[in-house]
């Protein structure tokens, strides 16, 4: 991982990286990348997938109470709204030069 591959991925996330911490970045990327390929190298065959929930979790009901916030209340702090949706500004572009 380089400098340039740190600043196309904080462009591609949208994020600023100061020029300062550019290496350190870019190390840390690369350590996270390195242990992502160790984990691939792993022989995994044979091994059952693990459970995170019991099959049989305790779940309260699903009742409608006064708690809800409500479209009302949700959009009253929006910056602008329109027909009962919230209005933002796109976020896909086209992001090649």
């Amino acid at each position: 991982m380089d400098r340039d591959e740190v600043r196309r991925i904080a462009r591609l996330a949208r994020i600023e990286v100061a020029e300062d911490r550019m290496e350190r970045m870019a190390h840390d990327l690369s350590e996270v990348l390195d242990f992502i390929a160790a984990l691939n190298r792993l022989d995994l065959a044979g091994l059952a997938p693990t459970v995170f929930a019991p099959a049989e979790a305790d779940l309260r009901p699903d009742v409608l109470d006064d708690r809800r916030l409500g479209t009302e209340r949700a959009l009253a702090a929006a910056p602008e709204s329109e027909d009962g949706f919230f209005l933002v500004p796109p976020v896909v572009e086209n992001l090649n030069p």
